[in-house]
């Protein structure tokens, strides 16, 4: 995912919400945790969105607090299992999980952010051979013509993965069609050939 302007999947990972804790009263903005306070007293806890929390939290007037996306508990089950968590479900808005790590890992201390890049590397290492695996099984299911559980099966398993790994899944699907389409014809092409 780019950080460009232009960027669905950035605009949309800024969309997300972060938890803040205000340090400081803040005049005039208690709008933003959606009641009828008219300011924001410290140490009140609000969700803003990313595209606000970079203000405000460079600014010094509130502090982070990591989002459960990416708290202990979903780290534990992907260093027990990566494969095994619904990525998708974590963030939704397209389920750009990788994304808003990366948005969150930008805003963070060294420390911080280096603990983050590791989840991030570590969870689509251990889920990237299982994409490519999967796109090529049902590239060639695809062909064969995909119907019942098989068809349920390709779906609940696109469904459970991050916006980025659904790219990859449907570029290796499209890559192993085609590896097949160009062996088919050059099968023949021989074949033909040596009659």
């Amino acid at each position: 995912m780019d950080n460009d302007y232009f960027s669905i999947d950035a605009i949309l990972a800024e969309n997300q919400k972060i938890q803040c804790t205000f340090k400081v009263d803040v005049p005039e903005m208690g709008h933003l945790g959606g009641g009828n306070d008219r300011d924001i007293k410290a140490p009140a806890k609000l969700p803003i969105p990313m595209w606000l929390a970079y203000i405000i939290l460079l600014s010094e007037w509130a502090d982070l607090t990591i989002p459960a996306p990416f708290g202990p508990r979903v780290r534990n089950a992907l260093k027990a299992e990566p494969r095994s968590v619904r990525l998708s479900a974590l963030v939704g808005a397209g389920g750009l999980w990788y994304g808003f790590g990366k948005m969150i890992m930008d805003i963070l201390d060294d420390e911080q952010a280096n603990i983050m890049s590791d989840v991030l590397t570590k969870a689509f290492r251990g889920r990237l051979t299982e994409v490519i695996d999967q796109a090529q099984h049902f590239a060639t299911l695809g062909t064969l013509g995909v119907a019942g559980s098989a068809a349920d099966a390709v779906q609940s398993f696109r469904e459970g993965l991050d916006g980025t790994e659904r790219e990859l899944f449907a570029l290796a699907q499209e890559s192993s069609k085609r590896t097949k389409r160009w062996y088919e014809n050059h099968d023949r092409a021989r074949q033909g050939a040596r009659r």
